[in-house]
């Protein structure tokens, strides 16, 4: 009779061999991808030529790039719209918690966007913002009898328009993990809160607010790593990065370089930059989490 040591060296192996699988894949399509654009990263690689070492050279030509800065600023600009798609997000889940008729239609309704394709919802949004005949401009002149601009091909307006895209199609997926973060409070709190005399609005901010900082912090991470990765957006909505490049993001400036321009070891520069920026930011976030959201 085999003894347990044998059935576990055995299990041992077999999991071993369902781990290989996915280790290999990582250093064979991942790893080595990877480290050879790190390598890139400092050479005049075109992509379809020989490969010349420069140093530093592309990190200085970026640097003194007008446009790199602005895709930067536009970058960081977009995320304000993570704190507000959060704000909205919440009070959603706070309406779509209650137990009404057709609640559960009004939940798939919200979250229809979510699983819409991203390039499809910014063609749609591109006609919605046209400047003369999108649904906002008629919606602004009938009800206010305001003439609205010409919202992507406006240097001021365009980075608000992209922004308000992003927000309404990232609404129902934030709702539902704040439902589901506010339908995991124990009942228990708000019932011995109500019996000291707590009000509504006390409850809130003492209670809900509070357990649900994980999903919040959560969100707020990939939210901020999403915001970063932001290309199909401004690639459809807008015309080679909006007026005076005025929507084009950190992403998009990358793939400018690398596929317009063909300096693609210019762009696995501007890729590892962006990768350390997320680094720190997200590093930020974690080592701040406990008091990140404190009132």
């Amino acid at each position: 009779m085999a003894r347990k040591s044998d059935y576990y060296a055995k299990e041992r192996k077999a999991g071993l061999l369902f781990v290989l699988a996915p280790v290999l894949g990582f250093f064979l399509f991942a790893f080595g991808p990877l480290m050879f654009s790190l390598y890139a990263g400092f050479t005049d690689w075109s992509s379809i030529g020989d490969i010349h070492f420069v140093g530093l050279q592309n990190f200085k030509d970026m640097f003194h790039d007008i446009n790199f800065w602005r895709s930067l600023y536009n970058t960081i600009f977009m995320m304000i719209g993570i704190p507000i798609g959060l704000i909205l997000a919440l009070a959603l889940a706070l309406m779509m918690n209650r137990k009404i008729f057709g609640i559960k239609a009004f939940r798939v309704i919200y979250y229809i966007p979510v699983i819409s394709s991203v390039a499809a919802v910014s063609i749609l949004w591109r006609w919605v913002y046209n400047g003369d005949y999108g649904l906002l401009n008629q919606l602004l002149e009938g009800w206010f009898h305001i003439k609205g601009p010409n919202w992507l091909f406006n240097e001021a307006t365009v980075k608000p328009a992209i922004m308000g895209m992003a927000i309404w199609k990232g609404l129902g997926g934030s709702m539902l993990l704040y439902l589901a973060g506010i339908q995991s409070i124990s009942k228990d709190y708000y019932e011995a809160a109500q019996l000291d005399g707590a009000t509504s609005f006390n409850i809130f901010r003492y209670i809900t607010i509070p357990l649900l900082k994980p999903v919040t912090f959560y969100m707020v991470i990939t939210g901020i790593i999403g915001g970063s990765q932001m290309f199909v957006e401004p690639n459809i909505m807008t015309d080679n990065g909006g007026p005076n490049y005025s929507a084009a993001t950190i992403v998009y400036y990358l793939w400018d370089k690398a596929f317009k321009n063909y300096q693609m070891g210019y762009a696995c520069a501007v890729a590892w930059l962006l990768a350390i920026f997320i680094f720190i930011i997200t590093l930020i976030q974690f080592r701040n989490n406990d008091t990140f959201f404190e009132s």
